[in-house]
């Protein structure tokens, strides 16, 4: 199974830089560093000790998600080499904001065993830490054909996803079996996993609980408050997807929303930017644009969040925010961190990439759940027009992160034995 796997990949080889290209147009990362991708790396890598500790987050979400992790892994150990690799040209963004120097940056290239043997041979990683899902079956041979171990944290693998493996069990059992640990999200993760074939799986919890607001987020928050002027209620529709703005944009034309009330749109993704500009334009609605960084006019209902990098701080600015992947069977994104935020949060129906945390914080009276797009402006102008009810949720949304919080720490208490243990991989 793996052979027909591979001999796709080879199939697919003459068209992977023209779809690299093709991204560029709009995220010109992805035209950036492209020899990586094929496993050729421009700038020599010098090995000390044991090799570098590899870290996986395949794009801006576990990167985010990664974050107190590597942070931990820097603080407790000073003189390890941390190798952090993407597949997307957000994630990447995202590590270099977040840890500039203090890591050494590169793609994992595509899952051809050449690319992914010269990957190997020029970091030569004493382990290698994957987060979240990001797996990839000749990458996990040619670990397990080196003596790398590799463990999966904050791992969750939705029912969903689960029997999308099964149908491929032959491919997708070993790919999990050849995995030295797994920390699991929760237990209903943990048993997935194990039942995929993967071992050693805990159930740790989930990193992202331990999100930290910063003074910088903050900061920039105020600075957007103010450009969007500090008396009008802001309504955040976050990390929306194709398809979604159109349904939002129809329901916002039909909603009474309090006053001058201002919406936040924000793409989940950077190259489609221009597109929901687009879609403003067509519906007459006028707009500015993040990126001109200049103060919104009072009789402009909308602005577009064309900006990377902020979003912790658009929900600090937001009084009320709808976090989207969640209208359409998409899975959903990161409700945590607007909760974080301590901004009332407001989720659709569809959320299985994240159905343990968004139960949970609908059951605390974190979170709001509603069942399309119509009923996200009436709950959220019933939000912003009761102060009362934004201060309940803000102060059970602080109850449901303290119950959750300390992910980071058991999983250090799980990972660092294992680290120690890690062999020197043959070359």
């Amino acid at each position: 199974m793996r052979r027909i796997y591979t001999t796709l990949w080879w199939l697919a080889l003459p068209l992977l830089p023209l779809r690299l290209w093709w991204r560029g147009r709009r995220e010109p990362g992805y035209r950036a560093h492209v020899l990586e991708r094929f496993g050729r790396y421009a700038t020599p890598f010098r090995r000390t000790g044991a090799g570098p500790l590899w870290v996986h987050a395949v794009s801006l979400g576990e990167t985010r998600a990664a974050a107190p992790l590597i942070a931990r892994l820097l603080r407790e150990m000073p003189e390890q080499t941390i190798v952090l690799t993407h597949m997307t040209a957000t994630g990447r963004e995202a590590g270099r904001a977040l840890f500039g120097d203090g890591v050494v940056q590169a793609w994992l290239p595509y899952d051809l065993p050449f690319a992914v043997r010269r990957f190997f041979a020029h970091f030569t990683p004493r382990a290698g830490v994957l987060v979240e899902t990001e797996l990839w079956p000749n990458v996990a041979s040619e670990a397990a054909l080196r003596g790398v171990p590799l463990l999966l944290v904050n791992a969750r693998l939705s029912e969903r996803s689960a029997r999308g493996y099964r149908r491929f069990d032959a491919l997708a059992r070993p790919m999990f079996a050849a995995l030295a640990g797994v920390a699991a999200q929760s237990a209903a993760d943990a048993a997935r996993l194990s039942a995929a074939g993967a071992r050693d799986v805990a159930t740790i919890g989930n990193l992202k609980f331990d999100v930290a607001v910063t003074a910088a987020d903050r900061e920039r928050a105020a600075t957007l408050r103010t450009l969007f002027g500090r008396q009008r209620p802001v309504l955040a529709l976050a990390s929306t997807r194709e398809g979604e703005e159109a349904l939002l944009l129809d329901a916002l034309a039909r909603a009474r929303l309090p006053g001058a009330a201002l919406v936040l749109i924000v793409p989940r993704h950077p190259q489609r930017f221009d597109a929901v500009a687009a879609l403003l334009t067509e519906r007459g609605i006028a707009f500015t644009r993040r990126s001109e960084n200049r103060s919104v006019p009072a009789d402009v209902r909308v602005v577009l969040g064309d900006s990377l990098g902020e979003m912790l701080a658009y929900y600090a600015a937001a009084d009320v925010a709808f976090v989207a992947g969640s209208l359409l069977p998409l899975g959903g994104q990161n409700l945590i961190e607007p909760i974080a935020a301590g901004t009332p949060t407001v989720i659709g129906p569809h959320t299985f990439n994240f159905a343990e945390a968004a139960a949970a914080a609908v059951a605390a009276g974190a979170a709001r759940r509603v069942r399309d797009a119509d009923e996200v402006f009436t709950a959220a102008g019933e939000l912003l027009d009761d102060a009362a009810a934004r201060e309940r949720m803000r102060a059970a949304g602080e109850t449901f992160l303290a119950a959750h919080r300390g992910a980071v720490d058991r999983l250090w208490t799980w990972l660092a034995p294992r680290l120690a243990q890690a062999d020197v991989p043959r070359k």
